[in-house]
């Protein structure tokens, strides 16, 4: 029997059980993002602050990570890029509570410009009575050591390069209303 166990976690180590995967104090799968992650304007009285973020088992052959948060729910048509960083190096396996803001940005890091029109993180903030959002915080192990795209890319247009040079990603999705 030992001998079958040990053969089955030898298997499933080699086929890629120890995934790619993000992990928050701050963000919960399916849960309620808490004001510390919500936006300040619009309407919204949050504290703007990114939360809190590690990930783990990044595939062979990372350069580079990046991270946005989406939200797909958004009445646009296209939902709305709340945060866009990339180029943060392959040493670095987490951000601290408020890292979204470019003083705190880990050495070589980038932010794009979300659909606030900001190069910071900017959190939830739907329209009122809009129903629940869910936003999707997602880390991505990139084969680049830098993503090349222009300051003034559009989020869509970073999301897009990010797609091509990925290895893997891993998400949590969070929800909020008003």
């Amino acid at each position: 029997m030992t001998r079958m166990l040990v053969a089955m976690w030898a298997m499933s180590f080699a086929a890629g059980a120890w995934s790619f995967e993000l992990s928050s104090v701050n963000v919960l799968q399916g849960r309620r993002l808490d004001r510390a992650q919500v936006y300040r304007g619009y309407g919204c009285n949050g504290d703007n602050l990114s939360p809190a973020l590690s990930w783990h088992h990044a595939p062979a052959g990372t350069r580079s990570f990046a991270v946005t948060v989406f939200d797909p729910d958004a009445p646009t048509g296209r939902g709305w890029w709340h945060w866009v960083l990339y180029d943060v190096p392959a040493s670095i396996d987490s951000l601290p509570e408020g890292a979204g803001v470019q003083a705190a940005l880990p050495a070589g890091a980038k932010q794009g410009r979300n659909d606030f029109g900001e190069h910071a993180y900017g959190g939830a903030c739907p329209p009122v009575g809009n129903g629940t959002h869910r936003y999707v915080f997602t880390v991505y192990a990139l084969k680049v050591g830098q993503l090349g795209v222009k300051e003034d890319a559009t989020p869509a247009g970073i999301n897009a390069v990010l797609h091509a040079n990925s290895l893997g990603s891993a998400r949590i999705t969070a929800i909020y209303s008003r």
